[in-house]
């Protein structure tokens, strides 16, 4: 799994664990909802930190927490 699709499917787990939509998390985090979806489908192939962290503050979680999951564990090289 590549960077892009672990950001995705942790956004997934987040939405899975918090019982709420992608449209609610967009709305929780101030972002517009397809934001959230252009991450989802692999339309932005370079989520930016800035992003993420605010939908860390959406969720009321902190950076660290978004990424202790296991999708981030063996990741495959970006650079080839």
């Amino acid at each position: 799994m590549i960077t892009r699709e672990a950001v995705a499917e942790r956004i997934l787990e987040l939405c899975k664990e918090k019982g709420i939509t992608i449209n609610g998390i967009a709305n929780l985090s101030a972002l517009p909802p397809s934001t959230v979806k252009s991450i989802i489908y692999g339309v932005s192939k370079n989520p930016g930190i800035v992003t993420i962290k605010m939908i860390c503050d959406g969720l009321d979680i902190s950076l660290p927490d978004f990424f202790d999951s296991d999708f981030f564990y063996d990741l495959e090289q970006e650079i080839k």
